[in-house]
């Protein structure tokens, strides 16, 4: 639970409020920091709370979800827009699910305190963090040690490894190729077939009979070795030093990658004049909408 406190003193440089006998106030505000979203042109940003009921919400025009997610080539975003700010106090001792986003009010709600400022600054900022969930952490794929993921790309197919479900181009993915076989996150321990100090998530020749493992396969091209078996006793071809495939069609394609994308998205409310308080920046929380987790699909372009 995320909680504001505003103490409201004349000529304060946070907040403003005149009283005759010159009191002090302390103007509290308990939410939790997650809020909603909803709306398909004009978008309302909202949380609500009970004990006591109170919401806050935030409109504005001419903006959806989907726009918040158009970050740059760095997958970032910082977008500002003008909006209407509403405090709300209800009599309700809870309040109902679809207080907002309807085109009919619930009957039910009975409002005591609305308060609002129809300019105020919206600012949203959004991050999206893309990975492969190949088993291999996203910052233990930083290959040539620089810090800088983009440009480790051990198969060179134009995917870095931290997006690459593949990273050694065999048509083997990553996660199957036992990277960290106890799951502590070191990789010392990585399966390495034919010993030659090249993990097998690494290694384009995973037994090390001279046939890389991408071109293991039968008579039915289908991009996935592990499938071809000549001795089960062994396993798959690509492990098996004592068979290699050289009559066999070599690869042409490599397999489908999924990557997933998680957004995030906060926002900051600035320069809100309401009855009762005027207040610099409010931190409005990070938004929890299921459109922020998804993925795409590529297929690198083979070499």
């Amino acid at each position: 639970m995320r909680k504001f406190v505003f103490t409201l003193l004349l000529l304060s440089l946070l907040c403003s409020y005149s009283c005759d006998d010159g009191d002090v106030i302390t103007f509290e505000l308990e939410f939790d920091e997650d809020f909603s979203a909803c709306g398909e042109t004009n978008l309302v940003l909202f949380k609500t709370k009970n004990t006591p009921s109170e919401s806050l919400s935030v409109v504005i025009n001419n903006l959806n979800v989907e726009d918040l997610l158009e970050v740059d080539n760095d997958n970032n975003l910082t977008l500002t827009k003008t909006g209407a700010f509403n405090y709300r106090t209800y009599s309700n001792e809870t309040l109902p699910t679809n207080l907002f986003c309807n085109d009919i009010p619930p009957a039910e709600v009975k409002i005591v305190e609305d308060d609002s400022d129809d300019s105020v600054n919206a600012t949203f900022t959004t991050k999206l963090v893309e990975d492969d969930q190949d088993g291999v952490l996203a910052a233990l794929e930083d290959v040539d040690g620089n810090g800088d993921l983009t440009n480790d790309d051990t198969d060179e197919d134009g995917l870095p490894n931290y997006i690459d479900a593949d990273d050694d181009g065999d048509n083997v993915l990553t996660k199957d190729e036992n990277p960290d076989p106890n799951g502590d996150g070191n990789f010392d321990d990585a399966l390495d077939t034919d010993g030659d100090g090249i993990p097998n998530y690494l290694d384009a020749d995973d037994d090390g009979d001279g046939i890389d493992t991408r071109d293991e396969e039968n008579e039915s091209q289908d991009q996935n070795p592990g499938n071809d078996v000549t001795n089960s006793d062994v396993g798959a071809d690509y492990l098996n030093k004592d068979v290699a495939n050289v009559d066999t069609p070599k690869a042409t394609a490599y397999r489908n990658h999924t990557i997933i994308q998680t957004y995030t998205v906060t926002l900051t409310i600035t320069d809100i004049a309401l009855d009762l308080i005027s207040i610099d920046e409010f931190d409005f929380g990070l938004l929890n909408d299921s459109s922020l987790s998804g993925s795409r699909t590529e297929t690198p372009n083979f070499n």
